[in-house]
């Protein structure tokens, strides 16, 4: 997963990607001036574009205003960093821990089925001779 400036970035870039191809669409099937008051079947077609396109330039827009505000702040000093920093190593400790655990308790129960497999394997032995 990309971190947050990633992100950022490529939802910039899908939005400039919105503006290009919404004014490339909107050239496009732009009609020609008219004076009458008739809509023509064409004209229709433009507004459904203008629609979708305002759409997800708006979602966009809000992507983008999301992402930005969960981006630390300028009062994310280094000291809340190393703090921070602190905490996840503790966590990364104990889970590193409890890992050990697991698998020192796996390891156990291993030993104890191999041990089973051996005797059942034995007992079948013994009994063909």
């Amino acid at each position: 997963m990309a971190d947050r400036l990633t992100q950022l970035q490529d939802t910039i870039n899908l939005q400039a990607d919105h503006f290009c191809n919404s004014i490339g669409i909107l050239q496009q099937f732009a009609p020609p001036s008219r004076f009458s008051g008739s809509q023509t079947p064409q004209q229709s077609q433009q507004e459904d574009y203008a629609q979708l396109f305002s759409t997800l330039i708006s979602r966009c827009a809000k992507d983008i205003d999301t992402l930005i505000e969960s981006l630390p702040n300028e009062d994310s000093s280094q000291e809340l960093q190393v703090q921070s920093l602190k905490i996840l190593e503790l966590e990364n400790q104990e889970a590193a821990e409890r890992l050990e655990e697991v698998v020192k308790r796996g390891e156990a129960l291993l030993e104890k089925i191999q041990s089973a497999l051996s005797d059942i394997a034995q007992a079948q032995l013994d009994m063909q001779h």
